[in-house]
């Protein structure tokens, strides 16, 4: 079982303030983010939904640590983003955050093995160590008996759980989503998200980004931007619970 690191239960994983992303085009000034005040526990299941240019790609690039805010303040773990050296930020994108996203992005001549083994080759682990945690994070979606299949030796929701064992290989303190259901339909969308379900369970920090309102609804927290702010904030009712894979 792969499971988030210890942290004390009221510490934020992520927390941001007062934060803008303004871009400049021409004499317009645009505002992507406009305020946004954001907190995320350890194990919050979160979605963030918004209509095109609501602000939620952009989010979802500054919580990636992918681009900066134009102000406002960024603390991953505690530690403030701004201060960070290139080298800081990129140890954060490898070992503290997986990313899934809608296109996969496997190597389509290397085992399921490889492509999830791959982020410990640049943490340095040794070769035991890598397959050994790379065969685990596959069994842990469910893909213990896909080793040595290469991607087109599977199905698309197969591929998707490839992606999210190597997003999970490193045993990052949050699990960031991108559309990870955008390229499949309905009934494989579904198994996917049972996977989410089962991380989460395992005490996992799972953010999603979707347009689906039922996507989202698996989550137990919807965040709605609208023109670069949080229009709503609030938690899921009746989540929609799915078995463990």
């Amino acid at each position: 079982m792969i499971s988030h690191p210890s942290d004390s239960p009221g510490r934020a994983v992520i927390e941001i303030a007062g934060v803008y992303k303004i871009y400049q085009l021409g004499k317009t000034e645009v505002r992507a983010l406009d305020g946004v005040d954001l907190r995320i526990r350890p194990n919050d299941y979160v979605a963030i939904m918004g209509p095109s240019g609501s602000g939620k790609s952009t989010l979802m690039n500054l919580l990636g640590c992918l681009d900066t805010p134009t102000r406002g303040t960024y603390l991953f773990e505690g530690e403030d983003v701004a201060a960070m050296s290139d080298d800081e930020l990129a140890d954060i994108r490898n070992r503290r955050i997986g990313f899934v996203f809608q296109s996969f992005n496997l190597l389509p001549r290397a085992t399921t093995l490889r492509n999830v083994e791959l982020p410990l080759i640049y943490a340095g682990l040794s070769r035991d160590d890598r397959l050994e945690r790379a065969a685990e994070a596959l069994r842990t979606v469910g893909l213990g008996d896909r080793l040595d299949h290469r991607p087109n030796e599977l199905s698309g929701g197969q591929r998707q759980r490839v992606a999210i064992a190597r997003a999970l290989v490193n045993r990052p303190s949050v699990i960031l989503a991108d559309e990870p259901t955008g390229n499949l339909d309905s009934r494989t969308g579904e198994e996917i998200m049972r996977v989410f379900e089962d991380l989460y369970r395992q005490g996992n920090t799972i953010i999603v980004v979707t347009h689906e309102d039922d996507i989202a609804h698996h989550a137990r927290r919807i965040l709605r931007l609208r023109d670069g702010r949080i229009e709503s904030d609030t938690p899921v009712a009746q989540p929609t619970l799915a078995a463990s894979v």
